[in-house]
Parts: C-alpha cells; structure tokens; sequence
C-alpha cells in the first residue's frame, strides 16, 4: 500500500477564528485509539465545544467530538474522551506559561491527517468582545463587496472589447 502524502482536512473550527483572537497556532500529534482513526477516516469529528488543558507538563484535548466507529465492536472508543496531544517540551512549557496568563485558552483550530498521522492544530486564543465580531463581519463584508464589484468591473471592461 502506497503511504499517504499532503494534508486531508477532517474537521475545521470556524467558530473559534469568530469567537477568538489567535495569537499563536501550534502543530500537535493525537493519542488515538484503533476505533478513533477509523472514524476520523470516514471523515467525521466536530471541533466546536473542543479545548485543551495543560496539566502535569502534557496538554490534554477535552470535547472534541468523534463519534464512534460504526463497523467497530464493544472496543470502540468513547466519543467525547480525552485524549493527549504530542507536542515538544518546549512547546508545552511555552503554552502552560501562556495559559497562566488571565484570559488566554487554547482552542483546536483544525485536525487533518498529515503524511498518515492525525494531527491537531490549536491556538493561543484571547476572547474578542461582542463589537470586535461585529467589526470582523463588516470588515469581511466590505472586502467581499469590493471584491464583487472589482469582478463586474473586470467582466464588463471585457465584454466592450477593451
């Protein structure tokens, strides 16, 4: 069997680049069972309730959702368990002292198989307020709209023969 090369999205937390400011993003590796990388081949986990905790120097991935393997047995895993996260020494010390910092959490931000191995990207994340998410909508919507008119522009400057 040919071993699998890129990066294979599964599951993107949206809602995290919405609620959060990110100030760091780090690559992490998953402890995984059998069962749980069955599933997360089907392509099915969910990110949105997910955080990480640093506890006895190991950061530690709570509330991610992967459901249970659908062909698996009575050894099929727990869907919301935690599981622990491969990170270097240096990675770890870093984020623990960033956490201990009032109102910085770490939140996953994507998990992708990279190169055949699952893999987690979490942020340093410090909470936006409520105008701050109303000025990244409109800021997207401005962009979105100039963009839009900048098409029409191109597509009709064509169409005249210029």
């Amino acid at each position: 069997m040919a071993k699998e090369q890129g990066r294979k999205v599964i599951a993107q937390n949206r809602k995290a680049r919405h609620d959060y400011h990110i100030d760091e993003t780090f690559e992490a590796g998953l402890v995984l069972t059998g069962t749980e990388v069955k599933a997360l081949r089907a392509g099915r986990a969910s990110l949105v309730d997910g955080y990480a905790v640093v506890m006895d120097n190991e950061v530690w991935l709570q509330g991610v959702h992967i459901p249970e393997y659908t062909e698996g047995t009575w050894t099929n895993h727990a869907p919301r368990r935690s599981r622990k996260l491969l990170m270097h020494r240096k990675e770890i010390d870093e984020i623990g002292s960033a956490t201990r910092e009032s109102g910085i959490t770490i939140v996953p931000l994507s998990l992708y198989f990279k190169d055949g191995r699952a893999k987690v990207e979490i942020g340093l994340a410090r909470g936006k307020r409520e105008y701050d998410k109303r000025q990244t909508i409109a800021k997207r919507e401005a962009d979105r709209d100039a963009a839009r008119a900048l098409a029409t522009r191109n597509a009709h400057g064509r169409s005249r023969g210029r």
